[in-house]
Order: C-alpha cells, then structure tokens, then sequence
C-alpha cells in the first residue's frame, strides 16, 4: 500500500470512530418506506427500512456488516447511504424538520451536540423505543436516553477514548508508557531526544483539542468527583473553581515542556494520522477504536491506554455509549415497529458481541476482559472495575459549552486565551 493511500485510509479510521464534537456518520435522505409502497400494509416483522449511520467510506463499513447480518437472518431489507461528515448533523436536523429523514439514525446521547438525543427527542423527532432498549442502557447514563421514563435511543456499544500508545514507535525512543503525569513530562524530553514527540494534536480542530481536554478531565475532575456535571448543573460548582483549573494548567506545561508536536496550533487529522501512525509521535487522544485500524495498516503495535494520573489521583479513563440509534417518529407504524426489531436484535449479546468486534469498541451488554480486544488490554481493570466514566460532553446542557472549551484549548496553545477566559466562557455557555 503506498504511502499516500495509508494516511488516507488512517485518516478515515480516525475520524470514523466516536469523537466528542463531530460524527462521521451515513444515512439515506428517504425516510419511510420504499418508493411507491408507504409501508402500510406490511408485516411489521418484514418491512424493509433505511437507517444513517457511522460510515466515513468504504473502509469502514461495520454498521453495514451488522445490517448485512440481519438481512442474512431475518430477510429485511436494511438501506444503508453515506453522507459526508461535514454535512450530517446538518443533513440529519434538516432532514428531520422537513419529515423526509431516514427510518432510523445514530445519534449522539444526551443535550451536548446538535443531534443529541434529548433534545431531538423533546422535539417530538423521534419515536420512544421498548424495554428492551431500556434493558441496555449504560447505568447512570439514563437521562442521557430517557425522558420521564420513556427511552428514545438505544446505545450501540462502549467506546473507550484514550491516549492512543504506539508501541513500537515508544519502544525505539526507549520509552515505556508513562504511569504518571511527571512521568509522562520526562518522557516528552526523552521523545524530543529521539526525534520524536509524545503526543500530536489536531489543535486546528476544535473537536480534537476538546476531547483531549476532556481526556485529562477523566483524573483531574471526574476521578474524584464522579457526580461533577450534576453538581454543576445544581450550580453547587463551576468550571472556574473546579479540576478543571488543572486540566487546562496541564495543557500549558504540557505545551511548553514539548509534548506536543511543532506547529500543534494549527494541527490537523492529517498530522495525527502521520504522526501516530508514522511513528514520529507516540500517542493521540482519539477513540480507541482507532488503535485496531492503525495496526492493521501500518503492522506496527498499538493500545489504549488512560491519561496518566497526577500526584495523589488514581487511574482513571473515558469510556461511554457515544453512538446510538433513534428510530424517525414520521416513518410508518410498519416501519417503525421493524426497526424495533432490528435493535431488539443488535441487543442480544452474541450480536452486541459481534458489533464490537468488527467496530473495535466494547460490546453494549457488558465489559469482559476476556473477551476484550487485545488493544483494550492496558484499560482492562478499569473498564471491568468502573473505573471510568463517559464523555463529560454528552451531560453538559447545550454545544456550546464543548465549543468554549475546544476554541479555548486552541487559544492556549497560541497564547491568544486564558486558562481564565476559557472557564468563564464555559460558566457563561453552561448558565445561557
């Protein structure tokens, strides 16, 4: 495979997988039924649906094989077409104002993104889903599915997000993974010595620099404080007088002891993915599904591992149902009730199971270290302990509290903002 063709093929692993602030999803514009048959009349167990989902290109096709699978089974026919990541949550909102959307769709959970399932859901967009959907959810992750009682989406799977860890990149450096932060600021001097750096980061993308600082969040905020967003939502604490201080005094030192790679600033996707997957830097906090894709395209070893904790803080990672999948409420009765099937279907274990393995996640029915992928091993207490929690972003009350601190994180790194002005503007964006 050339040169060229690898980076773009890691470049859509990377942005194919959950990340806080953008999906990368595909769908079909036709909500409903097929042409010239409005479904009505159908055996609610055999009508043929269209669903939008999780697909950056062809490389990265699991919800397709799922539904190929249902297929395969049952004889439903499942339509599934790409959109471009750019345009999806434009395309999924506007298509859903003008009742023209897919029968189903991935969403994200919660209020914190514009196709969020709360709030699509309180705008009567979707249609509430069974007790076996209710079944799946994630404890604790309720209110980001449910409204008074009644479930609007169903999880796909776990997703852990992490520092990406090239092993084989860190092995010729001679470094080991860090267990501590002062550890991990020995090791950026030591990768500069090697000619490498520890981490690279798209800091020309709101979205990225966001999820790492959600990353470090995991130890300096949510280690402690497990319950942090609802004491925020009580207005019991705020962003200005909490961890995350620390985690954005974390990314200065961390910028200026070298950790990052030159031109940080205005990095893009491109840089992470010749990066990390080059070997010129060894780790990015990007989904951990993303460690499987880079492997198998460069031969080299990769893990996920936790963003190591500071003095006096215990180990701790992301880990949460970021993709879901809401049924239309404008589609047919028939059509609806099918797909219900098909996710009454995705829910049973061996089918869970099945999903995460060719999605690289972790099955949506339960954590198992047996049977977790072999990247996933570094994680593997934490996940099976609870030792994590889910992306931050998905309970904070609107996107623009996860635009504050992205731009904000940017500003940091060009010195054009404040750890100051980025809390206050993320107290302002939470209260507005």
């Amino acid at each position: 495979m050339s040169q060229l063709s690898t980076n773009r093929h890691l470049r859509w692993s990377l942005l194919a997988v959950p990340v806080a602030g953008v999906l990368v999803l595909a769908g079909c514009s036709g909500g409903g039924a097929d042409d010239g048959d409005d479904g009505s009349s159908a055996d609610p167990e055999g009508a043929g649906f269209s669903i939008m989902v999780a697909a950056a290109n062809d490389a990265d096709d699991y919800y397709e094989q799922l539904a190929t699978k249902y297929t395969e089974e049952t004889g439903v026919a499942i339509e599934v077409i790409p959109y471009p990541s750019d345009a999806y949550n434009t395309q999924v909102t506007t298509q859903l104002q003008a009742g023209n959307a897919a029968d189903a769709m991935i969403l994200s959970p919660g209020t914190g993104q514009p196709i969020s399932v709360i709030s699509l859901a309180e705008a009567g967009f979707l249609e509430p889903l069974d007790d076996t959907s209710a079944s799946i959810l994630p404890v604790g992750s309720e209110a980001q599915f449910q409204i008074d009682g009644e479930t609007f989406a169903q999880p796909t799977s776990l997703t852990p997000v992490g520092l990406v860890f090239n092993v084989t990149a860190a092995e010729e450096a001679g470094i080991e993974y860090p267990e501590s932060y002062d550890d991990l600021l020995e090791a950026c001097s030591t990768a500069r010595d090697a000619g490498k750096t520890f981490t690279v980061l798209a800091g020309g993308i709101p979205f990225n620099t966001g999820l790492f600082a959600q990353l470090v969040s995991a130890t300096r905020v949510y280690e402690a404080t497990p319950d942090w967003n609802e004491q925020r939502a009580a207005g019991d604490v705020t962003f200005a007088d909490s961890g995350w201080r620390e985690v954005l005094e974390d990314v200065v030192e961390m910028n200026e002891n070298g950790c990052f790679q030159d031109g940080a600033a205005g990095g893009t996707f491109d840089n992470i993915t010749g990066g990390l997957g080059g070997g010129t830097s060894l780790t990015a906090a990007v989904p951990g599904s993303a460690a499987a894709s880079i492997s198998s395209a460069t031969g080299s070893d990769l893990n996920v591992q936790a963003f190591p904790p500071a003095s006096g803080q215990s180990a701790f990672t992301l880990t949460g149902a970021n993709y879901a999948w809401g049924v239309n409420a404008s589609s047919d009765d028939a059509v609806k009730a099918s797909a219900q099937e098909f996710l009454d279907w995705a829910a049973q274990p061996e089918n869970a199971q099945y999903f995460a393995e060719i999605s690289g996640a972790v099955p949506i029915t339960g954590i198992d270290t047996e049977t977790l992928l072999p990247s996933y091993a570094p994680i593997g207490e934490l996940l099976s302990s609870g030792a994590y929690t889910g992306l931050p972003n998905a309970a904070w009350p609107n996107a623009a509290v996860y635009d504050a601190l992205g731009t904000g994180v940017q500003g940091l790194l060009t010195g054009q903002s404040t750890i100051d002005q980025i809390l206050d503007s993320m107290d302002a964006a939470w209260d507005q």
